[in-house]
C-alpha cells in the first residue's frame, strides 16, 4: 500500500484550559475523496489548518511527502494586499502552473478578474478565493465551507470541477446534497477525536447513529455495574468487616472512567414560538415589479402564500431574491402591482449577517439583555436551559458572542429568533455555517411549525425536505413558482438550474392599447403552478374531510359514550374539531383560487 501524501497522527490542541483536539488523525492517499465532518466548534476547521500547515499543534505529528504540492480554502479568505480579483489568484500559482488558469476559473465563475478586491461582496471573494485554490490543480486541495456564499449556478459548476479534479481532495461542508456527490470517505470529528468510515456521506448518518447507540449502551452497561460494586461495599464490607482493597480499587476505576467520559452533545427539544394562528391567506401580490434603474428585478409577479405553506426562493445571486423577499413582506413598496398582507401577521426574520450580534457580549447575556431568564414566548425560561436546546454547553454561557465560531452564531440568531412568537418565519440564507445536527433541528422544527414559512437558500437539499413550492427566477426579472421541492422544480422546469433567458417585455406604458386588449388573457396573467395543482387536488380533499366529520359526528351521536368511554369521545371530539377547521380552510382556499381562475378567463 503506497504512504500517505499527507498524515496526521495523535493530534492534540487546547485552547486555554479546554482541549480541542486529543487524539485526532487524518491520512489522505492519492486521488482520495474525504469529507471531514462534526458539530460546529468541534475543531474541523482548526484540524484542517494543521493539515495545511497554517498552525502548530500541542501534540502529535504532521507528515507530508516530500515535493507534494497543497492549496487551503479558508473560511475567509484575505484579499488585503491585492489590488484586483486577477492578482489575487494568480498569486496562487507555481512556477511550473498554467498562468492562463486562473483567468479561465475566474471568468467560468463570473467574475472578470479586473474586480476590485475592496469592493467584493461575499460571493464574490469567495469565488476568487476558489479561482486562487484550483488553479495550481495541487496533489492535496483542502477546502473549508467552499459552497458558502455561492448560488445555485456556481455550486453545481464546483461539483462539476471538483469531480474532474485529479488530486486528493478533503472537504468540510453542511451541504449534504455537495457531501454525497463528491465524498468517498468519512472522517468525523467528535469529541476530540476521529473516526473513519470508508464510505461516501450517504452511509455516514446511519453509521454515526450506530456508533452513538453503542456508545450509550456501553455507558448503561457501566452504571449498572458500578450499582453493583456500590452494593457491594455497602453490604459486603460490613458484613465481611475486612477491607478488599482490589474491589475498591476497581470502583474508583469506574467512577473515575465515567467522569473522564467526553459525552456527546445531545439533541435539542427546542421549537418555534408560535403565535395565534393568522388568516388563511397570509401574502397576495398581484403583477408586483421593482426596476433599480432601466433593470427590472422582479416583472409583474404573482404568487398567493397561504397559512402553513413552506415557500423557498432561489435563484443566482444578484437576481433579485432578497428584494422579492421584502416587497413579499412588505419591507419594500413595488413600483408596480400591489402586495396585499393578511390579517393576524406576527412576523419574525432571521438574515443572513450577523451585524445585530455584540461580539463582547456573552452568549447569556445575548438571548437575556441582561439576567438569568429569557423570554420564550410568554414562558420565562433559565437561560442555561435554554441554551442547552440549542446545543451550547452551560461553560460557554459567558464566551462573548465574537469568540464563537460562524456556526454557533448562526445557532445563537435561530434561538433569538425562535424564542419571539410568530405565525410567519422569513428565513434569509438559514442553513449558512449551521453542522448536520442543526441542520436536522432546524428541518424538525419547521415540519411541526403550524406557521407559514418563506425561506431563501441555496441547499438543495433543505429545501427538498422543507419547500411545499418553490419560486425560481428565469431571468430578465421573471420568475416563477413550480409546485414541491428543489427536485420536483428541476423536474418541471427540465433545464437545470441555469436561468432561463425569456425575452424581456416592454414596459406597459410602451404598448399601445390595440396591444393590451390584444393580448390573451393567459399572457396578461396566470395561475402559478402551486394554485393549479390545489384547484386540481382540493375537491378531493374537501370530499374526504366531509366524510371525516360524518364518521366523528356518527361516533358522538351515542349518547351513552361520554359516559361509558371518556377517551373515545375525547379523541372523536378533537378529531371533529380539527376536520372542521380544515374543511373551512380548504374551502376558503379553492373558493379563492376559482373565483382568480374565473377573473383570469373573464379577462
Amino acid at each position: 500500500m503506497a504512504p500517505p501524501l499527507l498524515a496526521l497522527q495523535d493530534i492534540a490542541l487546547t485552547f486555554g484550559a479546554t482541549p480541542l483536539l486529543r487524539t485526532a488523525a487524518l491520512a489522505v492517499g492519492e486521488g482520495e475523496r474525504i469529507a471531514l465532518v462534526g458539530r460546529n466548534g468541534a475543531g474541523k476547521s482548526t484540524l484542517l489548518r494543521i493539515a495545511a500547515g497554517l498552525i502548530q499543534q500541542d501534540g502529535g505529528t504532521r507528515f507530508l511527502q516530500p515535493g507534494a504540492t497543497l492549496r487551503y480554502l479558508p473560511q475567509g479568505a484575505d484579499l488585503s494586499g491585492f489590488e484586483t480579483v486577477a492578482a489575487y489568484a494568480e498569486a496562487g500559482l507555481g512556477p511550473g502552473d498554467d498562468p492562463y488558469r486562473a483567468r479561465y476559473l475566474l471568468e467560468q465563475l463570473g467574475l472578470t478578474g479586473e474586480e476590485r478586491t475592496a469592493a467584493l461582496s461575499g460571493g464574490e471573494a469567495r469565488r476568487a478565493a476558489l479561482a486562487r485554490a484550483l488553479a495550481p490543480v495541487p496533489d492535496i486541495l483542502l477546502l473549508d465551507e467552499p459552497t458558502n456564499h455561492l448560488d445555485l449556478p456556481a455550486i453545481t459548476w464546483l461539483e462539476d470541477e471538483l469531480r474532474a479534479f485529479r488530486g486528493a481532495l478533503v472537504l468540510i461542508s453542511h451541504d449534504r446534497r455537495f457531501l454525497e456527490r463528491l465524498s468517498r470517505s468519512m472522517v468525523w470529528l467528535d469529541r476530540g477525536e476521529t473516526r473513519r468510515l470508508d464510505q461516501g456521506f450517504a452511509g455516514f448518518e446511519t453509521w454515526r447513529d450506530e456508533v452513538l447507540a453503542q456508545e450509550e449502551a456501553e455507558a448503561h452497561k457501566l452504571g449498572r455495574k458500578i450499582a453493583r460494586e456500590e452494593d457491594w461495599v455497602r453490604y459486603g464490607v460490613t458484613a465481611r468487616r475486612k477491607r478488599n482493597v482490589r474491589r475498591m480499587a476497581e470502583l474508583g476505576a469506574l467512577r473515575e472512567k465515567r467522569r473522564a467520559r467526553v459525552v456527546p452533545v445531545g439533541r435539542t427539544a427546542a421549537g418555534a414560538t408560535e403565535a395565534a394562528g393568522s388568516g388563511s391567506l397570509v401574502i397576495a401580490a398581484d403583477a408586483i415589479t421593482k426596476r433599480y434603474g432601466e433593470r427590472a428585478v422582479v416583472r409583474e409577479f404573482t404568487t398567493r402564500v397561504m397559512r402553513s405553506d413552506r415557500v423557498g426562493i432561489v435563484g443566482p445571486n444578484g437576481a433579485g431574491k432578497t428584494t422579492l423577499l421584502a416587497m413579499l413582506t412588505g419591507a419594500l413598496a413595488p413600483d408596480e402591482g400591489s402586495v396585499r398582507l393578511g390579517t393576524g401577521l406576527a412576523m419574525v426574520t432571521l438574515d443572513q449577517g450577523r451585524a445585530s450580534l455584540d461580539p463582547t457580549t456573552s452568549l447569556a447575556d445575548t438571548l437575556t439583555g441582561g439576567g438569568d431568564m429569557v423570554r420564550v414566548g410568554d414562558t420565562p425560561r433559565h437561560v442555561m436551559g435554554y441554551l442547552k436546546d440549542f446545543l451550547f454547553l452551560p461553560e460557554q454561557a459567558q464566551t462573548p458572542v465574537g469568540k464563537l465560531s460562524g456556526g454557533e452564531q448562526a445557532r445563537v440568531l435561530l434561538a433569538r429568533a425562535l424564542a419571539a412568537p410568530s405565525n410567519l418565519l422569513v428565513l434569509d440564507e438559514p442553513t449558512n455555517d449551521l453542522d448536520l445536527e442543526t441542520l436536522d433541528l432546524l428541518q424538525e422544527l419547521l415540519a411541526e411549525y403550524k406557521g407559514t414559512v418563506i425561506v431563501v437558500s441555496h441547499d438543495r437539499d433543505f429545501l427538498d425536505r422543507v419547500a411545499t413550492s418553490v419560486i425560481m427566477s428565469e431571468g430578465e426579472g421573471q420568475w416563477q413558482e413550480y409546485a414541491g421541492g428543489y427536485s420536483d422544480m428541476l423536474a418541471q422546469r427540465g433545464e437545470g438550474i441555469a436561468a432561463r433567458v425569456v425575452p424581456a417585455q416592454r414596459r406597459p406604458d410602451e404598448r399601445t392599447e390595440a396591444q393590451v386588449e390584444s393580448r390573451a388573457p393567459d399572457q396578461r396573467r396566470k395561475l402559478t403552478m402551486a394554485q393549479q395543482h390545489a384547484l386540481k387536488t382540493l375537491p378531493a380533499r374537501i370530499e374526504a374531510l366531509g366524510a371525516e366529520i360524518v364518521r366523528a359526528n356518527a361516533t358522538l351521536a351515542d349518547p351513552g359514550l361520554y359516559a361509558r368511554d371518556r377517551a373515545t369521545f375525547d379523541r372523536a371530539s378533537a378529531a371533529l374539531a380539527k376536520a372542521q377547521a380544515a374543511l373551512a380552510e380548504a374551502e376558503e382556499q379553492w373558493l379563492e383560487i376559482a373565483l382568480l381562475a374565473e377573473e383570469i378567463g373573464a379577462g
